[in-house]
């Protein structure tokens, strides 16, 4: 047995870790399951990727199988990690159309969260370029899944937190870049009002993304930078970028140990969010080429950078809510994490489009994502924010949620009917369950 967790350290389990490395072990394993479930790099924050009694560990099916450069279809194994596609592709002109805040984590789960990056609005989530999804059920039958092959259980399993099946591979489809180089340009917001403005008028960017201050009360609450992207043109690049048309990523710091408790509290974070917002609104005066690994991936820069928050954890409480109520439901959750004096570190507002999957998180709307460091009185807290949540027509996301309870979960997944239906006639005897199913009863 052993003791893993996801990201946010909370909650730990113990679970019986297999490790296929091929196929055919990766089959048998599914074939055999007991209350197991895939998991790829461990990169989900909470449980959706630890097994009730058993843990399929991904990562050493991460092969590279075939490449079209004239579809940019990609065929890969389940296992490879979006580091490790972007080093190989990107250097020849291919990147995937949408990654996420990390590139440390497998194409395997980047289609069971269905993740959604900083251009949702423009281009849809990760599913959205799925080709066809090579998949093992628990019976030991194989099946490519596609929109034309088998399209109930392609949509059950984007998005589906690996509850249909064992994704083997994946053919994707990339996207033709000229440079490794991004246009950034920052729009300092004084309010939340303002951030949303700018968002949506920001619509036709390819990427956009607000940073929020958390803490500020009063006429600056959600006082914002928002970050505004396009991929850089060869014509577009200066002297020094020419000569570095692919930047290559820098190798990363580590935090080698568990910051202690005391170093993530209100003070701290007043400071950096106070220097962050001054650095990044003098930038905001003239666009930037900036690196497409920094752009897309900062917090890779620092390995092993959940350890800022300490041996406890940390939680993410990420929600997304319908355009008609978002401004006043955002409001009011900023407003109770400012009275109870609980700080989030990291506070990103995103706009979104519609979801590709039953379970896809993605709606028509807003998304805010708050990292927390576990203390007591944190839960109470987002028990209260999932109130607000479901009250406007929101839902949290699955490959962030640690502790949502059934019922928030019911109330903000319209087409779970739908995906039950499916994982019913896949799974009759329930052999995948991982420690997120058992909490929701999926």
């Amino acid at each position: 047995m052993a003791t893993i967790s996801g990201w946010g350290r909370y909650p730990i389990s113990d679970t019986e870790m297999i490790h296929p490395r091929t196929v055919e072990t990766a089959r048998q394993a599914t074939v055999q399951a007991d209350r197991a479930i895939a998991r790829g790099n461990g990169r989900a924050y909470g449980d959706a990727a630890v097994g009730v009694r058993q843990t399929i560990e991904m990562v050493h099916l991460n092969r590279i199988r075939a490449f079209d450069p004239k579809t940019r279809n990609l065929t890969v194994e389940a296992g490879l990690l979006l580091s490790d596609l972007i080093a190989t592709f990107l250097p020849r002109g291919f990147f995937p159309y949408v990654v996420p805040g990390t590139s440390f984590i497998t194409v395997g789960g980047a289609i069971a969260a269905d993740v959604h990056g900083k251009n949702h609005h423009s281009e849809g989530g990760f599913g959205q370029y799925v080709e066809s999804i090579l998949l093992v059920l628990p019976t030991g039958e194989m099946i490519a899944a596609s929109r034309e092959q088998h399209p109930d259980l392609f949509c059950a399993t984007i998005g589906g937190m690996g509850l249909t099946g064992t994704i083997l591979e994946a053919t994707i489809r990339l996207r033709p870049v000229e440079t490794g180089w991004i246009w950034q340009r920052t729009v300092v917001a004084d309010d939340l009002g303002a951030a949303m403005a700018a968002l949506d008028e920001s619509q036709s960017a390819t990427y956009s993304v607000a940073w929020i201050d958390s803490l500020p009360r009063g006429a600056l609450i959600g006082r914002s930078l928002i970050f505004l992207g396009e991929h850089a043109a060869s014509n577009q690049l200066g002297e020094r970028q020419v000569a570095d048309r692919f930047p290559l990523r820098k190798p990363p710091m580590s935090m080698p140990v568990y910051a202690p408790s005391f170093v993530l509290n209100h003070w701290t974070v007043l400071a950096f969010n106070e220097l962050y917002f001054r650095a990044g609104a003098r930038k905001a005066a003239s666009p930037a080429l900036v690196p497409a690994h920094p752009y897309f991936f900062p917090l890779d820069a620092l390995v092993n950078w959940n350890r800022i928050y300490g041996r406890r954890g940390l939680l993410q409480h990420q929600s997304v809510l319908p355009t008609k109520d978002a401004q006043a439901t955002l409001a009011e959750i900023l407003i109770r994490i400012a009275k109870r004096g609980v700080s989030s570190f990291l506070t990103v507002l995103k706009k979104l489009g519609a979801g590709t999957g039953f379970l896809s998180f993605p709606m028509p709307g807003y998304t805010l994502a708050l990292d927390f460091p576990i203390e007591p009185e944190l839960f109470s807290l987002l028990d209260e924010l999932d109130e607000l949540v479901v009250a406007a027509g929101g839902r949290l996301y699955l490959a962030k949620d640690a502790r949502q309870s059934r019922a928030t979960f019911e109330a903000g997944y319209g087409d779970l009917s739908f995906f039950n239906d499916v994982r019913r006639t896949v799974d009759p005897a329930g052999k995948l369950k991982s420690r997120l199913a058992e909490r929701l009863w999926i």
